[in-house]
């Protein structure tokens, strides 16, 4: 039985898109999916899973992707995790601030096909 298993957090409120993505990573062998609905509760699901990769939304409910992610980088965990934007919002702003945050690569969903994303997750967590 093999016991690497990987484990992706996606932080997102856009239950399609969580959807589609949970079923896609879920074909990949040695591939466990774990799902939030926004910042505060990506936080705290980050800090206790320790997952291979966060795929994280930006504009969410009751804490953003970016707050989130600042206060991901204050823990000694968190500073090393591994975190990929997918995000509606194309702002070179915003594409720069969490580079400076130490992202993995940041997604304009519209720009992106989903098998896209599934094989750029997936080269992330295999490495």
């Amino acid at each position: 039985m093999d016991t690497l298993i990987k484990k992706i957090l996606i932080i997102e409120d856009d239950e399609p898109i969580v959807f589609s993505l949970t079923k896609k990573l879920e074909l990949a062998k040695g591939i466990k999916v774990l799902c939030a609905k926004n910042g505060a509760e990506g936080l705290a699901m980050s800090l206790a899973e320790k997952p291979d990769l966060i795929l994280l939304d930006i504009i969410m409910p009751i804490m953003s992707g970016m707050d989130m992610l600042k206060q991901l980088r204050q823990d000694e965990w968190g500073k090393q995790a591994n975190v990929i934007i997918l995000s509606n919002l194309s702002s070179p702003e915003k594409e720069a601030e969490a580079k400076k945050l130490g992202v993995t690569d940041y997604i304009v969903k519209a720009d992106w096909k989903l098998e896209n994303v599934i094989s750029k997750a997936l080269e992330c967590v295999m490495r």
